[in-house]
């Protein structure tokens, strides 16, 4: 199982629901953050709390729709000369939800797609071969299992653009000690589940950030948070390492 104690770990949307959620844990196992939110502001609070658990973290902004703003984040990074050795791509919109779907507006789609999936490939893009070059990374991208909804066209088609791109990356890091998963945190009571979702957003504790510590060198695996949660996380990464790890098939 990884050691993440000292390492650096980027998540996005850190400010709340489950990307709040994956920072505490995160932190609690020792690790460095930077919490990225579309305002320095909203990432106060949670840079607070992982600091007095007794990691380093800092704050980073961007709105993911615009790509600039994604790539000026990426540039302060750099600069900063942190070395990133887990991301959670976890920051996602749900649009909205068009009872007659046959009207959905292309809008839906173009900004789905920018921050749901283009901002993703763009951290992704930047950020792995770097991780390659020094040997270690985790990349976690989270995806939806929202199906049979064209009411929700826009969010749905991004999310399966990110499956797929995912296990495309997956086929080219097998082998190496850089591994791309795909976590699906389930329908939760969070700002996009709304408060009508069935489950605790605490219940994805420690299934969404269970791909950030298995350690066979596998890629492209399905890890549905739910289906770990009340573990403790070494049990996870043991029930995780048993998942088939195969790039083509979700």
């Amino acid at each position: 199982m990884v050691n993440a104690q000292g390492r650096w770990a980027l998540i996005t949307g850190a400010s709340r629901g489950v990307g709040y959620e994956t920072a505490i844990f995160m932190a609690k196992q020792g690790c460095n953050l930077i919490l990225h939110s579309r305002s320095l502001e909203h990432t106060k609070i949670v840079k607070e709390e992982v600091q007095a658990l007794g990691v380093d973290a800092y704050c980073v902004q961007a709105e993911l729709a615009n790509h600039e703003e994604v790539v000026a984040m990426l540039d302060d990074i750099e600069a900063k000369a942190t070395p990133v050795d887990i991301i959670f791509n976890n920051a996602a919109v749900q649009i909205a939800y068009r009872t007659d779907y046959w009207q959905t507006p292309v809008e839906d789609f173009d900004m789905s797609f920018r921050i749901n999936f283009i901002s993703i490939a763009t951290i992704c893009h930047r950020l792995i071969p770097k991780m390659i070059e020094r040997g270690f990374g985790r990349v976690i991208n989270t995806t939806s299992g929202i199906k049979n909804e064209p009411e929700q066209a826009g969010y749905a088609a991004s999310k399966a653009a990110l499956d797929k791109f995912t296990k495309d990356l997956a086929s080219r890091l097998e082998g190496t000690n850089v591994m791309i998963n795909i976590t699906d945190p389930g329908w939760c009571r969070t700002d996009l589940g709304g408060p009508n979702a069935p489950g605790a957003v605490e219940n994805v504790i420690p299934g969404i950030a269970v791909g950030a510590f298995v350690d066979d060198k596998k890629s492209g695996r399905f890890l549905h948070a739910q289906n770990f949660t009340g573990m403790t996380l070494e049990a996870a990464v043991a029930k995780a390492e048993t998942i088939e790890a195969n790039p083509y098939i979700i």
